[in-house]
Order: structure tokens, then C-alpha cells, then sequence
């Protein structure tokens, strides 16, 4: 027969309702009260029974989160297993679920969104992506419902809550240490324009190039999707102009493992006759050959952040939407080389 409130209540000498208190952490009980109980309840065996106290309170202890295409799509890109990571790390030490959304298109995704929130299975919602043609934020602005964005918001970032890098920063930098290392001719395969990290990282690559004098050509840049493929496409139509560039900065890990592919089937050798950076830095960058030089843009603590956020948002509904900068440095391995020709 299994223990109740009622037996903890008797032995402790309490009120069953003091119990109660002490389960739900109530400021309005002592310490010595807290302890006193809690003792009791694990000499006696007793579990809480989640489900009735999520009712009572009416929570699901559980946080939403929200990929950018498919679950099977999205986990084969090493950012998103690492930045779930994060936010489950915090999570727990909360006692809360995740729950991530299952559709295969946009407007399953969002119909998804639309599940968890009218039905009442999450408590808060973290969105992993900022993309202009996105329908999740402004619903979610819109019902007035907790949630955290990881990127920076298109539309009035004053009222969202959101944690990012500075990718223009970032970005920035890391063209600047290729420039540094004397190359001129840089070229940038990065992802869709819709995404605001992509218009940010464009940004700080192309303002090095003018600070430097040096020119943006736009056979240089190429917007693809995120994946091996794609990026050996890119690289087939890049090496073949007249000019081909010396270096490529690659907005993605794996991405980067399609353009160091296709150099290497063209005999271009790496970092001897081109040089090759990207961001995140994953163990993919790692125990890439040759090893990555990378941007470490702290994945897991993106992840972590964002959680904390989330939950700091339910215990106090009040709280400013804050802005969370996670910081950023290039990890020089051994793709990039001085271009002295």
C-alpha cells in the first residue's frame, strides 16, 4: 500500500496541508519544518505523484522546443543535439521535461506550437531559429505565452526574450584573421538570408572586406542549403571561375566536411593551397581532416541560457525581457596558412 500525504502528515506531527507546503517549496514554511518533513518522506518511501501536483498547480514541469524543419532533419546538424543539450542540462536540475516538436514542414511545425500551447502541454517554449517568414514568434507574442527565441528577433527585439551571439562580431573577426593571414580573395558559403543569424554573419564578412579595401564579389558568396552536398556544389562552382578565391569562410560544420570533400577530389590541398574556416565548433570541426579552425559560439551555453530564461520567465511572469549575449573566439587549428603568393 503505498504512502500518503496523510501518513508523512501523521508521523511528522504536522497538518497534511503542511506537507503540501513543503512538496511545492513554500516560502511560508521554515526550514527546520522543510527538513524535518522531507526526512520523514524518504524514511517513509514516499513519491510524489507528479501528475497531481502538476494539476494542483497547474504545470507540466515540461519546456516546448521548437526546431527549424523536421526533428530527423534537424538532429543529422550537430548544433541542435548540443544546444538541446543545454537546455536539458538546466532543465533538470529544475525537474523539468522537454518535449520537441515532430512536424516535417512549416506549417506542421506551427500546428504543433498551436497543440502545445491550447492544450496546455508546455509550461514555456524555446524556439531554436529567428527566420523572417517564421508564423511561431508572433503567434506565441500574440497568445502572450512564455517563450525564449535562441538568435536575435526580426521584428521588435525590445520585447523578446532572446539569447545569440554577436554574429556580426564573430563573423567579422574571423575574416579579419584570414585578411590578416594575407588573403584577398575570400569567399562565404553560408545559409538562407531569411535566417537572422546568416544576415548577421554576411554583414560582419562583408564589412571586413571594406575596412580592408579589399572587394566583395558576389560570385564569392553562395546561399545554400545547409548541408555535405550542397557544399560541395558550392565549392565546384566557386573553384571554376576565373579568380578563384584563397580561402572559404563555411557557416557550417557539416557543410564544411562537403567543401573539404570536394577539394580534395579536385587536388586542392588544405591549408597548402587554400584555406578553410568555419563556425560552431563541434566535435566535427575537431576530427575533421584537417582539424577545423573554427568560431567556438558556446553551443551548450546557448542551450543553457536560454533555458535558465525560459524558467526565470515562469517564476516571475514580471521580469524585463532580457537580452543574452553568449560569447564568442576562433579556435585556430589547421586550415587556415599565411597566402603569400
Amino acid at each position: 500500500m503505498s504512502v500518503t500525504i496523510k501518513d508523512v502528515a501523521k508521523k511528522a506531527q504536522v497538518a497534511p496541508s503542511t506537507v503540501s507546503r513543503v512538496i511545492a517549496n513554500s516560502p511560508q514554511i521554515s526550514e527546520k519544518t522543510k527538513r524535518k518533513v522531507r526526512k520523514i518522506m524518504d524514511e517513509m518511501g514516499y513519491h510524489i505523484n507528479v501528475n497531481a501536483r502538476n494539476l494542483a498547480i497547474k504545470s507540466t514541469q515540461t519546456i516546448g522546443i521548437v526546431m527549424p524543419s523536421s526533428t530527423v532533419h534537424s538532429l543529422y546538424n550537430p548544433f541542435f543535439p548540443e544546444v538541446i543539450r543545454g537546455i536539458s542540462a538546466y532543465c533538470h536540475l529544475k525537474e523539468y521535461s522537454i518535449t520537441l516538436t515532430t512536424g516535417e514542414s512549416k506549417e506542421e511545425i506551427y500546428n504543433d506550437v498551436v497543440q502545445m500551447v491550447q492544450g496546455r502541454k508546455v509550461d514555456a517554449i524555446i524556439v531554436l531559429y529567428s527566420s523572417s517568414d517564421d508564423a511561431v514568434v508572433p503567434y506565441l507574442h500574440e497568445k502572450n505565452f512564455p517563450f525564449v527565441l535562441i538568435g536575435k528577433p526580426f521584428h521588435d527585439p525590445d520585447n523578446v526574450m532572446y539569447v545569440d551571439n554577436d554574429n556580426y562580431k564573430a563573423s567579422r573577426e574571423l575574416t579579419e584573421y584570414l585578411i590578416k593571414l594575407g588573403h584577398k580573395r575570400i569567399a562565404f558559403i553560408t545559409g538562407d538570408i531569411k535566417y537572422e543569424v546568416t544576415k548577421n554573419r554576411l554583414k560582419g564578412f562583408q564589412e571586413a572586406l571594406f575596412f580592408a579595401q579589399l572587394d566583395i564579389r558576389k560570385e564569392y558568396i553562395k546561399h545554400i542549403s545547409l548541408s555535405r552536398e550542397e557544399g560541395r556544389k558550392a565549392v565546384d562552382e566557386i573553384m571554376k571561375l576565373s579568380e578563384p578565391p584563397t580561402a572559404f569562410i563555411v557557416a557550417d560544420e557539416l557543410v564544411s566536411l562537403g567543401v573539404l570533400s570536394a577539394l580534395r577530389d579536385k587536388q586542392i590541398k588544405v591549408p597548402d593551397d587554400i584555406s578553410v574556416a568555419n563556425f560552431n565548433n563541434t566535435l566535427i570541426s575537431e576530427l575533421a581532416s584537417p582539424p577545423l579552425t573554427t568560431v567556438d559560439v558556446n553551443i551548450f551555453q546557448l542551450g543553457y541560457e536560454a533555458s535558465k530564461a525560459a524558467l526565470e520567465m515562469l517564476e516571475n511572469p514580471d521580469i524585463m525581457k532580457k537580452h543574452i549575449l553568449v560569447p564568442t573566439k576562433i579556435i585556430v587549428r589547421e586550415t587556415c596558412k599565411k597566402f603569400n603568393k
